[in-house]
């Protein structure tokens, strides 16, 4: 679970510095009103590292059948420095109001002087990314299992007009059951309308981020036609040694497919990356357009939201805190302050 990969990620260049520590006393209880505090976890192994801070596989300490969590530790000083408080401050919001099977579940939340915790599910089969790296590249039936399962979260997600604006392998989890969750919401963003921030990863930027033309939840539905590709070609359809190259690959809307995607698939994936709007699928009828096309006949859609389909890959652990699926890395010797009152 990665805060921050350096190689795939742009930063947000909007925002202005704000409070970081307003926070009402409810937000930093557990249900049964007490303050939550990391003083209430056993800290297992590092789970992934960034420029916020890093996430931690942790335990409650008084609840041994709880399953293990991933409770991610952001610095104040980095989110200020960064200007990233309204990105923070929104994905906490945001992931207080979803709940959806192929989503990443916030748990709780709370604070202390130094830091911002938000306690998430822990996902036991590490990043598609890794996988995707290991197997080399996705065959038709695998990637079109992932491809579904993305399609009823963003499905959900833009009913409440929530653009994800992050799709990418590494913000992509796979559960105990081969499933995708959905992570990272920090460029997630309720638009109603339009919004102007340069926000992503370069490779799957739609022209219109790129343009600031202004752009919706639609971009969502180019970075899967991106995401679709890398699947199943094993890598990205723009890519150059730098940003302003890719950036010009996709304006030029550049891109060659390799001979073993098949036709339908190519299909699908052009009609996403389109950079008129008005005939980019999923852009007039939403997700509906998207699963009517031919690369999804047959999918049971109700099927695929109950996860009743076998997973192509289900990860081999030994227990439920095995984090074999994800990156050594050293322990902290950090120790976050105590939690703040409110």
């Amino acid at each position: 679970m990665k805060l921050m990969r350096k190689s795939r990620r742009l930063v947000s260049i909007k925002q202005g510095k704000k409070h970081l520590v307003q926070q009402s006393r409810e937000e930093s209880k557990q249900s049964n009103g007490r303050q939550l505090s990391i003083h209430d976890f056993d800290f297992l192994s590092t789970l992934g590292t960034g420029t916020f801070g890093r996430v931690r596989l942790v335990r409650f300490k008084h609840d041994s059948k709880c399953d293990p969590m991933a409770l991610k530790m952001l610095k104040k000083t980095e989110i200020i420095r960064l200007k990233q408080v309204d990105h923070v401050r929104s994905e906490k919001k945001i992931l207080e109001t979803i709940r959806h099977p192929f989503i990443v579940q916030l748990q709780d939340t709370f604070q202390t002087e130094s830091h911002v915790f938000m306690l998430l599910d822990y996902a036991c089969g590490g990043e598609l990314f890794s996988l995707l790296r290991r197997e080399g590249r996705f065959s038709n039936d695998v990637g079109l299992f992932f491809a579904t399962e993305i399609v009823l979260a963003f499905e959900y997600l833009h009913s409440k007009e929530i653009a994800y604006r992050d799709l990418k392998p590494e913000n992509l989890l796979v559960d105990k059951d081969g499933h995708v969750r959905i992570t990272d919401f920090g460029f997630a963003k309720v638009v109603k309308d339009k919004t102007y921030t340069l926000c992503g990863t370069p490779e799957y930027l739609a022209p219109e981020i790129i343009q600031s033309k202004g752009h919706s939840k639609y971009v969502d539905w180019w970075a899967l036609g991106v995401l679709i590709f890398e699947m199943l070609a094993g890598y990205p359809p723009f890519y150059d040694d730098n940003p302003l190259g890719i950036y010009q690959k996709i304006l030029d809307g550049y891109y060659e497919f390799p001979p073993y995607v098949e036709p339908k698939a190519i299909n699908l994936i052009k009609s996403f990356l389109t950079a008129d709007k008005s005939i980019r699928l999923g852009c007039n009828r939403g997700s509906e357009e998207v699963k009517e096309h031919k690369w999804f006949k047959g999918v049971d859609w109700n099927v695929v939201y109950s996860r009743e389909i076998p997973s192509p890959w289900v990860p081999k652990i030994m227990d439920n805190a095995d984090t074999q699926y994800f990156e050594k890395y050293p322990d902290s010797v950090e120790t976050p302050s105590v939690p703040t009152k409110a």
